[in-house]
Protein backbone atom coordinates (compact mmCIF):
# COMPACT_ATOMS: atom_id res chain seq x y z
CA UNK A 1 0.00 0.00 0.00
CA UNK A 2 1.45 3.75 -1.01
CA UNK A 3 1.69 5.73 2.23
CA UNK A 4 2.98 9.20 2.30
CA UNK A 5 5.88 10.00 4.75
CA UNK A 6 4.07 13.21 5.96
CA UNK A 7 0.38 14.23 6.60
CA UNK A 8 -1.73 17.20 5.36
CA UNK A 9 -1.12 19.81 8.24
CA UNK A 10 -4.61 21.02 9.62
CA UNK A 11 -4.75 24.98 9.97
CA UNK A 12 -2.60 26.09 13.18
CA UNK A 13 -1.47 29.04 14.75
CA UNK A 14 1.99 29.53 16.35
CA UNK A 15 0.54 29.03 19.83
CA UNK A 16 3.62 27.87 21.64
CA UNK A 17 1.73 28.55 25.10
CA UNK A 18 -0.91 26.43 24.31
CA UNK A 19 -0.73 23.03 25.45
CA UNK A 20 1.15 20.66 23.07
CA UNK A 21 -1.16 17.84 23.65
CA UNK A 22 -4.41 19.74 21.97
CA UNK A 23 -2.15 20.66 19.18
CA UNK A 24 -1.47 17.24 18.45
CA UNK A 25 -4.67 15.66 19.03
CA UNK A 26 -6.25 18.19 16.81
CA UNK A 27 -4.02 17.26 14.02
CA UNK A 28 -4.60 13.68 14.31
CA UNK A 29 -8.62 14.16 14.00
CA UNK A 30 -7.91 15.84 10.51
CA UNK A 31 -5.40 13.16 9.48
CA UNK A 32 -8.10 10.67 10.61
CA UNK A 33 -10.94 12.25 7.79
CA UNK A 34 -8.04 11.18 4.93
CA UNK A 35 -7.95 7.30 5.49
CA UNK A 36 -5.07 5.20 4.81
CA UNK A 37 -4.87 5.32 1.16
CA UNK A 38 -3.17 8.54 0.22
CA UNK A 39 0.16 10.18 -0.19
CA UNK A 40 1.26 13.51 0.36
CA UNK A 41 3.45 15.40 -1.83
CA UNK A 42 5.88 16.60 -1.65
CA UNK A 43 7.45 14.26 1.08
CA UNK A 44 10.59 13.10 2.89
CA UNK A 45 11.18 10.34 -0.13
CA UNK A 46 9.54 12.48 -2.82
CA UNK A 47 10.48 15.87 -3.42
CA UNK A 48 9.75 18.85 -5.56
CA UNK A 49 10.49 17.11 -9.18
CA UNK A 50 7.77 14.46 -8.33
CA UNK A 51 5.16 16.72 -7.03
CA UNK A 52 5.33 18.88 -10.34
CA UNK A 53 4.97 15.68 -12.41
CA UNK A 54 2.34 14.36 -10.68
CA UNK A 55 0.49 16.97 -9.87
CA UNK A 56 0.63 17.72 -13.65
CA UNK A 57 -0.25 14.07 -14.41
CA UNK A 58 -3.88 14.07 -16.65
CA UNK A 59 -4.97 11.01 -14.32
CA UNK A 60 -4.78 13.22 -11.24
CA UNK A 61 -7.94 14.82 -12.02
CA UNK A 62 -10.91 13.26 -9.79
CA UNK A 63 -12.27 15.81 -7.67
CA UNK A 64 -14.22 14.51 -5.28
CA UNK A 65 -15.59 11.11 -5.67
CA UNK A 66 -13.81 8.49 -3.38
CA UNK A 67 -12.00 10.68 -1.08
CA UNK A 68 -12.52 10.92 2.89
CA UNK A 69 -11.51 14.45 2.67
CA UNK A 70 -14.61 15.44 0.54
CA UNK A 71 -17.31 14.81 2.57
CA UNK A 72 -15.59 17.38 5.02
CA UNK A 73 -15.42 19.63 2.25
CA UNK A 74 -19.01 19.56 0.69
CA UNK A 75 -20.27 19.70 3.93
CA UNK A 76 -18.17 23.31 4.57
CA UNK A 77 -19.14 24.67 1.59
CA UNK A 78 -22.54 23.48 1.43
CA UNK A 79 -25.19 24.84 -0.10
CA UNK A 80 -24.71 23.04 -3.38
CA UNK A 81 -21.15 21.71 -3.34
CA UNK A 82 -21.43 19.17 -6.21
CA UNK A 83 -21.66 22.43 -8.79
CA UNK A 84 -19.14 24.26 -7.42
CA UNK A 85 -16.65 24.92 -9.56
CA UNK A 86 -13.27 23.65 -7.78
CA UNK A 87 -15.15 20.19 -7.38
CA UNK A 88 -17.18 19.51 -10.00
CA UNK A 89 -15.69 16.07 -11.80
CA UNK A 90 -14.02 16.36 -15.10
CA UNK A 91 -16.84 16.76 -18.29
CA UNK A 92 -19.36 18.57 -20.10
CA UNK A 93 -20.53 20.25 -16.49
CA UNK A 94 -17.50 21.10 -15.44
CA UNK A 95 -16.38 22.47 -19.36
CA UNK A 96 -19.92 24.59 -18.98
CA UNK A 97 -19.19 25.83 -15.98
CA UNK A 98 -15.55 27.13 -16.13
CA UNK A 99 -16.71 28.80 -19.55
CA UNK A 100 -19.43 31.03 -17.26
CA UNK A 101 -17.21 31.79 -15.00
CA UNK A 102 -14.33 33.43 -17.39
CA UNK A 103 -16.96 35.54 -18.87
CA UNK A 104 -17.94 36.94 -15.76
CA UNK A 105 -14.08 37.51 -14.79
CA UNK A 106 -13.58 38.99 -17.87
CA UNK A 107 -12.45 42.29 -18.81
CA UNK A 108 -9.79 45.22 -19.19
CA UNK A 109 -7.25 45.52 -17.13
CA UNK A 110 -8.00 49.30 -16.76
CA UNK A 111 -11.56 48.66 -15.74
CA UNK A 112 -10.76 45.85 -13.26
CA UNK A 113 -8.44 47.90 -11.16
CA UNK A 114 -10.84 50.67 -11.24
CA UNK A 115 -13.94 48.35 -9.95
CA UNK A 116 -11.35 47.43 -7.30
CA UNK A 117 -10.34 50.82 -6.41
CA UNK A 118 -13.72 51.89 -5.85
CA UNK A 119 -15.09 48.88 -3.63
CA UNK A 120 -11.96 48.82 -1.44
CA UNK A 121 -12.47 53.26 -1.45
CA UNK A 122 -16.17 53.00 -0.48
CA UNK A 123 -15.12 51.08 2.61
CA UNK A 124 -12.35 52.66 3.87
CA UNK A 125 -14.67 56.39 3.75
CA UNK A 126 -16.37 54.56 6.44
CA UNK A 127 -12.66 54.25 8.46
CA UNK A 128 -12.06 57.08 10.60
CA UNK A 129 -9.22 59.49 9.45
CA UNK A 130 -8.45 61.41 12.80
CA UNK A 131 -7.49 58.65 15.05
CA UNK A 132 -5.76 55.41 14.97
CA UNK A 133 -8.11 52.48 14.21
CA UNK A 134 -7.93 48.65 15.49
CA UNK A 135 -9.64 46.62 12.31
CA UNK A 136 -9.19 42.74 11.31
CA UNK A 137 -8.25 43.08 7.93
CA UNK A 138 -9.98 40.16 6.68
CA UNK A 139 -13.15 41.93 8.31
CA UNK A 140 -12.45 45.33 6.89
CA UNK A 141 -11.90 44.40 3.02
CA UNK A 142 -14.63 41.77 3.03
CA UNK A 143 -17.59 43.58 1.97
CA UNK A 144 -15.52 45.17 -0.82
CA UNK A 145 -14.52 42.40 -2.71
CA UNK A 146 -18.49 40.96 -1.72
CA UNK A 147 -19.37 44.47 -3.63
CA UNK A 148 -16.59 43.88 -6.24
CA UNK A 149 -17.50 40.37 -7.20
CA UNK A 150 -21.41 41.55 -7.34
CA UNK A 151 -20.99 43.82 -9.65
CA UNK A 152 -18.79 41.16 -11.79
CA UNK A 153 -21.69 39.31 -12.06
CA UNK A 154 -24.88 41.93 -12.15
CA UNK A 155 -23.43 44.27 -14.11
CA UNK A 156 -24.71 46.88 -11.60
CA UNK A 157 -23.81 48.91 -8.18
CA UNK A 158 -23.78 46.51 -5.22
CA UNK A 159 -27.32 47.53 -2.75
CA UNK A 160 -25.93 47.64 1.13
CA UNK A 161 -28.66 44.59 1.36
CA UNK A 162 -26.69 42.62 -0.95
CA UNK A 163 -23.41 42.97 0.41
CA UNK A 164 -24.46 42.07 3.76
CA UNK A 165 -26.01 39.07 2.58
CA UNK A 166 -22.57 38.22 0.28
CA UNK A 167 -20.42 39.22 3.49
CA UNK A 168 -22.10 37.16 5.58
CA UNK A 169 -22.52 33.82 3.78
CA UNK A 170 -18.33 34.08 3.11
CA UNK A 171 -17.83 34.98 6.44
CA UNK A 172 -20.01 31.89 7.71
CA UNK A 173 -17.94 29.77 5.14
CA UNK A 174 -14.20 30.85 6.05
CA UNK A 175 -15.18 30.30 9.61
CA UNK A 176 -16.32 27.17 9.44
CA UNK A 177 -13.47 25.89 7.04
CA UNK A 178 -10.63 27.30 9.81
CA UNK A 179 -12.48 25.62 12.45
CA UNK A 180 -13.29 29.16 14.14
CA UNK A 181 -17.45 28.37 14.59
CA UNK A 182 -19.85 26.66 13.31
CA UNK A 183 -21.65 27.11 9.91
CA UNK A 184 -24.84 28.34 9.82
CA UNK A 185 -27.22 26.91 7.03
CA UNK A 186 -30.02 29.21 7.90
CA UNK A 187 -27.76 32.24 7.15
CA UNK A 188 -26.68 30.78 4.04
CA UNK A 189 -30.23 29.99 2.60
CA UNK A 190 -30.69 34.10 3.04
CA UNK A 191 -28.55 34.47 0.20
CA UNK A 192 -28.95 31.07 -1.74
CA UNK A 193 -33.49 33.19 -1.66
CA UNK A 194 -32.26 36.38 -3.00
CA UNK A 195 -29.91 34.76 -5.85
CA UNK A 196 -32.99 32.67 -6.35
CA UNK A 197 -35.23 35.74 -6.95
CA UNK A 198 -32.24 37.49 -9.36
CA UNK A 199 -32.09 34.42 -11.34
CA UNK A 200 -35.63 33.70 -11.98
CA UNK A 201 -36.22 37.12 -12.70
CA UNK A 202 -33.52 37.05 -15.16
CA UNK A 203 -31.39 39.17 -13.51
CA UNK A 204 -27.90 38.05 -14.73
CA UNK A 205 -26.45 39.31 -17.93
CA UNK A 206 -24.57 36.64 -18.85
CA UNK A 207 -26.49 32.98 -20.11
CA UNK A 208 -26.28 30.87 -17.08
CA UNK A 209 -24.68 27.45 -17.96
CA UNK A 210 -27.05 25.09 -19.76
CA UNK A 211 -25.98 21.71 -18.08
CA UNK A 212 -27.21 22.70 -14.27
CA UNK A 213 -30.81 22.85 -13.35
CA UNK A 214 -31.92 26.45 -12.30
CA UNK A 215 -31.74 25.61 -8.59
CA UNK A 216 -27.80 24.64 -9.81
CA UNK A 217 -27.15 27.43 -11.47
CA UNK A 218 -28.04 29.26 -8.22
CA UNK A 219 -25.75 27.37 -6.46
CA UNK A 220 -23.10 27.60 -8.91
CA UNK A 221 -23.48 31.53 -8.39
CA UNK A 222 -23.29 31.22 -4.73
CA UNK A 223 -20.28 28.92 -4.46
CA UNK A 224 -18.23 29.88 -6.87
CA UNK A 225 -18.96 33.78 -7.14
CA UNK A 226 -19.96 34.80 -3.92
CA UNK A 227 -18.11 32.36 -1.92
CA UNK A 228 -14.54 31.25 -3.31
CA UNK A 229 -13.93 34.50 -4.81
CA UNK A 230 -14.74 36.76 -2.34
CA UNK A 231 -13.06 34.74 0.57
CA UNK A 232 -10.16 34.31 -1.66
CA UNK A 233 -9.92 37.99 -2.59
CA UNK A 234 -10.15 39.16 1.13
CA UNK A 235 -7.66 36.42 2.46
CA UNK A 236 -5.14 37.10 0.19
CA UNK A 237 -5.61 41.17 0.96
CA UNK A 238 -5.01 40.39 4.41
CA UNK A 239 -2.31 38.47 4.27
CA UNK A 240 -0.43 40.77 1.89
CA UNK A 241 -1.22 43.92 4.09
CA UNK A 242 -0.58 42.19 7.40
CA UNK A 243 2.59 41.70 5.94
CA UNK A 244 3.53 45.12 5.43
CA UNK A 245 2.03 45.64 8.38
CA UNK A 246 5.07 43.66 10.11
CA UNK A 247 7.78 44.71 7.85
CA UNK A 248 7.92 48.60 8.02
CA UNK A 249 10.94 48.87 5.59
CA UNK A 250 8.92 47.07 2.70
CA UNK A 251 5.84 49.14 3.76
CA UNK A 252 7.61 51.99 2.96
CA UNK A 253 9.34 51.27 -0.26
CA UNK A 254 5.86 49.87 -1.65
CA UNK A 255 4.61 53.69 -0.51
CA UNK A 256 7.03 55.43 -2.21
CA UNK A 257 7.02 53.22 -5.42
CA UNK A 258 4.39 55.44 -6.95
CA UNK A 259 4.84 55.30 -10.51
CA UNK A 260 6.44 51.43 -11.25
CA UNK A 261 4.27 48.08 -9.60
CA UNK A 262 7.61 45.99 -9.99
CA UNK A 263 7.93 45.69 -6.16
CA UNK A 264 4.49 45.71 -5.17
CA UNK A 265 4.38 42.87 -7.54
CA UNK A 266 7.46 40.83 -6.09
CA UNK A 267 5.87 41.34 -2.58
CA UNK A 268 2.72 39.92 -3.79
CA UNK A 269 4.91 37.06 -5.33
CA UNK A 270 6.54 36.65 -1.83
CA UNK A 271 3.61 36.99 0.25
CA UNK A 272 1.58 34.32 -1.71
CA UNK A 273 4.76 32.34 -1.86
CA UNK A 274 5.13 32.11 2.04
CA UNK A 275 1.19 31.88 3.00
CA UNK A 276 -0.39 30.23 0.28
CA UNK A 277 -4.35 30.05 0.23
CA UNK A 278 -4.43 26.47 0.04
CA UNK A 279 -2.96 24.49 2.35
CA UNK A 280 -3.80 20.93 0.88
CA UNK A 281 -5.29 20.45 -2.51
CA UNK A 282 -6.15 16.92 -2.79
CA UNK A 283 -7.28 15.08 -6.21
CA UNK A 284 -8.13 11.34 -7.07
CA UNK A 285 -6.49 9.24 -9.54
CA UNK A 286 -8.79 7.94 -11.99
CA UNK A 287 -6.45 6.13 -13.60
CA UNK A 288 -2.61 4.46 -12.85
CA UNK A 289 -0.01 6.93 -11.56
CA UNK A 290 3.79 6.27 -11.68
CA UNK A 291 5.08 7.60 -8.56
CA UNK A 292 8.47 7.07 -9.20
CA UNK A 293 10.23 3.89 -10.62
CA UNK A 294 9.55 1.24 -9.00
CA UNK A 295 6.04 2.48 -7.01
CA UNK A 296 2.67 3.49 -9.08
CA UNK A 297 -0.45 4.66 -7.57
CA UNK A 298 -3.51 3.04 -8.38
CA UNK A 299 -6.68 4.00 -9.55
CA UNK A 300 -8.33 5.61 -6.71
CA UNK A 301 -5.65 6.77 -4.97
CA UNK A 302 -6.23 10.54 -3.19
CA UNK A 303 -3.27 12.51 -3.34
CA UNK A 304 -2.46 15.38 -1.34
CA UNK A 305 -0.27 18.28 -2.16
CA UNK A 306 0.98 20.52 0.26
CA UNK A 307 1.62 23.85 -0.90
CA UNK A 308 3.45 25.34 1.76
CA UNK A 309 5.80 22.56 1.51
CA UNK A 310 6.58 23.12 -2.18
CA UNK A 311 6.55 26.47 -1.99
CA UNK A 312 9.31 26.08 1.24
CA UNK A 313 11.69 24.17 -1.40
CA UNK A 314 14.30 25.65 -3.79
CA UNK A 315 14.73 28.95 -2.11
CA UNK A 316 17.54 30.17 0.29
CA UNK A 317 16.15 30.96 3.48
CA UNK A 318 12.47 29.66 2.77
CA UNK A 319 11.13 31.01 6.22
CA UNK A 320 12.34 34.15 5.76
CA UNK A 321 9.90 37.19 4.07
CA UNK A 322 11.90 38.76 1.61
CA UNK A 323 10.65 39.86 -1.78
CA UNK A 324 13.72 41.02 -3.06
CA UNK A 325 14.29 37.60 -3.85
CA UNK A 326 12.24 37.79 -7.21
CA UNK A 327 14.00 40.40 -8.52
CA UNK A 328 16.67 37.51 -10.06
CA UNK A 329 13.81 34.22 -9.57
CA UNK A 330 12.64 33.22 -13.02
CA UNK A 331 8.44 32.64 -12.89
CA UNK A 332 8.97 29.37 -14.24
CA UNK A 333 11.75 27.80 -11.96
CA UNK A 334 10.65 29.23 -9.16
CA UNK A 335 8.56 26.90 -6.86
CA UNK A 336 5.27 29.18 -6.93
CA UNK A 337 2.02 27.71 -8.06
CA UNK A 338 -0.17 30.70 -5.79
CA UNK A 339 -2.99 29.37 -8.42
CA UNK A 340 -2.38 26.24 -9.33
CA UNK A 341 -0.67 24.24 -12.01
CA UNK A 342 -2.00 25.25 -15.80
CA UNK A 343 -1.62 21.42 -16.65
CA UNK A 344 -4.36 20.54 -13.77
CA UNK A 345 -7.31 23.27 -13.71
CA UNK A 346 -5.85 26.21 -12.37
CA UNK A 347 -7.24 28.58 -10.37
CA UNK A 348 -9.89 30.91 -13.00
CA UNK A 349 -8.99 34.50 -11.37
CA UNK A 350 -4.81 34.06 -11.76
CA UNK A 351 -5.11 36.56 -14.26
CA UNK A 352 -7.70 39.29 -12.54
CA UNK A 353 -6.57 38.65 -8.76
CA UNK A 354 -3.16 40.12 -8.71
CA UNK A 355 -4.79 43.16 -10.96
CA UNK A 356 -7.38 43.93 -7.84
CA UNK A 357 -4.96 43.47 -5.08
CA UNK A 358 -2.38 45.39 -6.56
CA UNK A 359 -5.12 48.02 -6.95
CA UNK A 360 -6.70 47.58 -3.14
CA UNK A 361 -2.78 47.63 -1.65
CA UNK A 362 -2.37 50.99 -3.57
CA UNK A 363 -5.37 52.53 -2.08
CA UNK A 364 -5.27 51.15 1.36
CA UNK A 365 -1.29 52.69 1.36
CA UNK A 366 -2.22 55.78 -0.32
CA UNK A 367 -4.94 56.75 2.88
CA UNK A 368 -3.40 54.42 5.68
CA UNK A 369 0.45 53.15 7.65
CA UNK A 370 -0.17 50.07 8.79
CA UNK A 371 1.45 48.39 11.51
CA UNK A 372 0.77 45.08 13.42
CA UNK A 373 2.42 42.58 16.01
CA UNK A 374 -0.12 39.82 15.60
CA UNK A 375 1.50 36.38 14.38
CA UNK A 376 1.47 36.09 11.23
CA UNK A 377 0.60 31.86 10.25
CA UNK A 378 -1.07 30.24 6.63
CA UNK A 379 -4.34 30.20 8.21
CA UNK A 380 -4.36 33.28 10.15
CA UNK A 381 -7.47 32.22 12.34
CA UNK A 382 -7.19 35.24 13.82
CA UNK A 383 -8.23 37.72 10.83
CA UNK A 384 -5.38 39.90 11.09
CA UNK A 385 -5.23 42.39 13.44
CA UNK A 386 -3.77 45.33 12.06
CA UNK A 387 -3.60 48.93 13.36
CA UNK A 388 -4.73 51.72 10.43
CA UNK A 389 -2.55 54.89 10.87
CA UNK A 390 -3.78 57.89 8.66
CA UNK A 391 -1.70 59.80 6.76
CA UNK A 392 -0.64 62.72 8.26
CA UNK A 393 -2.12 61.96 11.60
CA UNK A 394 -0.81 64.69 14.22
CA UNK A 395 2.29 63.82 16.39
CA UNK A 396 -0.32 63.35 19.41
CA UNK A 397 -2.14 60.88 18.61
CA UNK A 398 1.15 58.87 17.76
CA UNK A 399 2.31 58.41 21.18
CA UNK A 400 -0.75 55.62 21.67
CA UNK A 401 0.87 53.80 19.54
CA UNK A 402 3.17 51.43 21.88
CA UNK A 403 0.61 51.14 23.77
CA UNK A 404 -1.80 49.63 21.23
CA UNK A 405 1.12 47.41 19.48
CA UNK A 406 1.12 45.79 23.25
CA UNK A 407 -2.42 45.40 23.47
CA UNK A 408 -2.39 44.00 20.09
CA UNK A 409 0.49 41.46 21.06
CA UNK A 410 -1.45 40.60 24.15
CA UNK A 411 -4.33 40.03 23.21
CA UNK A 412 -3.45 38.09 20.35
CA UNK A 413 -1.73 35.69 22.07
CA UNK A 414 -4.69 35.70 24.85
CA UNK A 415 -6.90 34.84 21.85
CA UNK A 416 -4.52 32.25 20.62
CA UNK A 417 -5.12 29.53 23.48
CA UNK A 418 -9.26 29.88 23.25
CA UNK A 419 -8.85 29.80 19.72
CA UNK A 420 -6.92 26.81 19.30
CA UNK A 421 -9.36 24.99 22.14
CA UNK A 422 -12.24 26.51 20.37
CA UNK A 423 -10.65 24.92 16.93
CA UNK A 424 -10.32 21.30 18.35
CA UNK A 425 -13.78 21.19 19.95
CA UNK A 426 -15.60 23.13 16.57
CA UNK A 427 -13.81 20.64 14.19
CA UNK A 428 -14.58 17.72 15.75
CA UNK A 429 -17.84 18.30 15.74
CA UNK A 430 -18.41 19.22 12.32
CA UNK A 431 -15.94 15.99 11.05
CA UNK A 432 -18.47 13.92 13.43
CA UNK A 433 -21.48 15.71 11.32
CA UNK A 434 -19.85 15.39 8.51
CA UNK A 435 -19.25 11.95 8.36
CA UNK A 436 -22.66 11.18 9.65
CA UNK A 437 -24.19 13.06 6.64
CA UNK A 438 -22.05 11.68 3.80
CA UNK A 439 -22.72 14.20 1.43
CA UNK A 440 -20.15 13.16 -1.22
CA UNK A 441 -20.64 9.54 -0.37
CA UNK A 442 -24.42 9.90 -0.92
CA UNK A 443 -24.41 11.87 -4.03
CA UNK A 444 -21.94 9.58 -6.05
CA UNK A 445 -24.60 6.77 -4.90
CA UNK A 446 -27.03 8.47 -6.86
CA UNK A 447 -24.81 10.39 -9.56
CA UNK A 448 -22.28 7.58 -10.76
CA UNK A 449 -19.19 8.95 -12.20
CA UNK A 450 -18.79 7.09 -15.64
CA UNK A 451 -21.56 5.18 -15.18
CA UNK A 452 -20.44 2.98 -12.08
CA UNK A 453 -20.60 3.26 -8.65
CA UNK A 454 -17.90 5.32 -6.97
CA UNK A 455 -16.19 3.06 -3.77
CA UNK A 456 -16.25 4.82 -0.66
CA UNK A 457 -13.32 5.64 0.64
CA UNK A 458 -13.11 3.18 3.36
CA UNK A 459 -13.38 0.81 0.71
CA UNK A 460 -10.84 2.62 -1.70
CA UNK A 461 -8.17 2.46 1.26
CA UNK A 462 -8.77 -1.45 1.53
CA UNK A 463 -7.04 -1.99 -2.08
CA UNK A 464 -3.43 -3.16 -2.94
CA UNK A 465 -1.20 -1.14 -5.20
CA UNK A 466 -0.54 -2.19 -8.49
CA UNK A 467 2.31 -5.27 -8.50
CA UNK A 468 5.03 -5.78 -9.30
CA UNK A 469 5.97 -2.29 -9.62
CA UNK A 470 5.51 -1.71 -5.72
Amino acid sequence: MVRSRTKPKPATTDTWWLPRGVVTLRGHIFEKVNGDHTVTLPSATHGSEVFERVYAHPAVNGRSAGAGLSDLFWYWLSPGPEVHQEHLEPGERYEDVAATTRQMLAGSSAGLTAAATRAVGRMLDAVPDTRISLVRLRDLVMPAWAEFCYELVFKESCPPHARDLITAHADDVISALKCTGLRHPRRRARLTSYLRERVEAGDVPYPLPTTLSPAEQVHFLQGTMFNTAVVQLSEATAHVLLALSRHPEVQQRVTEDTEEDRYLTYVLDETMRLYPLFGIAHRITTGEVPLDEDTVLPTGSVVCFSYPDYHATGYDRPDEFDPDRWATLSAKDAHHIPFGVAANRPCPAWRLSPLVLRAAVREVLRRFRLDSTAAHTRSIPHRAPCLLIPRGLSPEPRRLLKALRSFVRVRDGVEDVTRGVRQLVLGTAMVLHSRRQRLTVRYFEEHPVGGCPVAHPEESSAREPSPPRH
